[in-house]
């Protein structure tokens, strides 16, 4: 017993590390094909989240390959994110459905009908507790009966509750790689714009804030960015072709 769970340890910490470039569908597909490859007579697992008000599944894997399962499981796909299932249930609400017997439950008929005809008999669904304010959750399909005991809920319970830490982490990780290009961009401009500045100034003899308000005006009136009007002046300060940049945007004072 001691040497499974610290098996199921390492396959916990090994699928939540994030790697280079990591995408959200990426860090969770590796999460569903080990359930997949984890949980005892799981055939089939996949994560969806809410966006707005729609349902979206962006990880799922079956043990089978997917030109053999695929016609079976489009149908199941369409249907799990519909309004009217256990899966939005749980995404909506946070309420977990373990369903033993497809064919004897009759909550939700038409989930029950196409998970059957796709082969499977029991599910799983459970809600992943992310913090980011995303709702997500894992489904679960086996093709027997009562296939998900306590032992089996157990552990996929421990891979939803990494998969939560993994979702939030990439989020944070994607929204912190945002800000910094975001940054990294505003700094550059800034540095070309202070050139174009600095350009001006030298060129009439003018202070930096009235060099700015020249700038910004002939932007305006060219109709183009700031930035690109900096660096048009700057390059042709460096192409030695001032002159006719400043007489392009109207900076010419006739000299």
């Amino acid at each position: 017993m001691g040497e499974g769970i610290l098996e199921l340890a390492q396959e916990l910490a090994e699928v939540s590390r994030l790697v280079e470039d990591d995408d959200v569908a990426t860090t969770l597909g590796r999460f569903v094909s080990r359930v997949v490859n984890t949980v005892p007579e799981c055939e089939e697992a996949s994560i969806t989240v809410l966006v707005g008000d729609q349902a979206e599944i962006v990880a799922r894997y079956h043990q089978t390959a997917d030109d053999v399962a695929e016609p079976a499981r489009a149908p199941l796909a369409r249907q799990m994110v519909m309004p009217d299932g256990p899966l939005y249930d749980t995404l909506t609400y946070g309420e977990p459905h373990r369903i033993g017997d497809l064919a004897a439950d009759h909550r939700w008929p038409e989930f029950a009908a196409t998970a059957i005809n796709a082969g499977y008999r029991s599910a799983l669904l459970l809600p992943l507790p992310a913090v980011t304010g995303s709702a997500a959750a894992f489904s679960l399909f086996s093709a027997k009966v009562d296939a998900f005991g306590s032992t089996s809920y157990d552990v996929v319970l421990l891979f939803a509750l990494h998969a939560g830490v993994a979702f939030d982490n990439v989020q944070l990780f994607n929204d912190s790689r945002s800000l910094v290009e975001q940054l990294r961009t505003a700094l550059i401009t800034r540095t070309v714009i202070g050139q174009a500045q600095g350009v001006l100034m030298h060129r009439y003899g003018i202070t930096s804030s009235v060099a700015f308000d020249v700038l910004k005006r002939a932007s305006q009136d060219a109709n183009i960015k700031l930035r690109q009007l900096s660096d048009d002046l700057v390059e042709a300060q460096n192409q030695g072709q001032l002159s006719a940049a400043l007489r392009k945007y109207g900076l010419q004072t006739g000299e």
